[in-house]
């Protein structure tokens, strides 16, 4: 009988602590760029909403001064331009001037948007207020338009 000396081991098969700890680092350097560009993202979607609730008022509040020749009564409800709804990230306020002339609409934002306002008036001049973490994250106020971007782009 002949002895063979073949030895048969046992593959053990799964990863080593080094290919962990790199794909640990590669996760945490993608989470690093990725997060911060996100939830930029998120902002800025969630500012088209002023935007687009402001503008639409406008264009109301210049039915409703079609109609009765003054701002005076606008933004009440059961007119052509009630004061817009508040929503989870925006409070409006609408205010005609005591003589009944001019108007200003104002966006405040709430929760993760608190510290941006935004105006507009019935020469269609807009604004924008940046205020608290939201101008320490980048976003800068203007006098001529409403900020939808990094730094100051309307």
């Amino acid at each position: 009988m002949q002895f063979n000396s073949y030895r048969y081991e046992a593959r053990h098969s799964g990863f080593t602590l080094i290919e962990l700890m790199i794909v640990v680092a590669v996760v945490a350097i993608l989470a690093a760029i990725a997060l911060p560009n996100y939830s930029d993202y998120v902002t800025r979607g969630r500012l088209v909403e002023a935007a687009a609730t402001l503008s639409g008022q406008r264009v109301k509040m210049e039915q409703f001064y079609q109609d009765a020749r003054t701002y005076a009564g606008a933004c009440v409800s059961g007119t052509v331009a009630p004061k817009p709804v508040d929503t989870q990230y925006f409070a409006y306020t609408c205010t005609p001037t005591p003589d009944a002339t001019t108007y200003t609409i104002i966006a405040t934002g709430l929760g993760s948007l608190a510290g941006f306002v935004f105006t507009i008036d019935q020469s269609n001049n807009r604004a924008t207020t940046v205020t608290g973490a939201a101008a320490s994250s980048g976003y800068t106020s203007s006098a001529t338009c409403w900020v939808r971007k990094k730094p100051n782009q309307c």
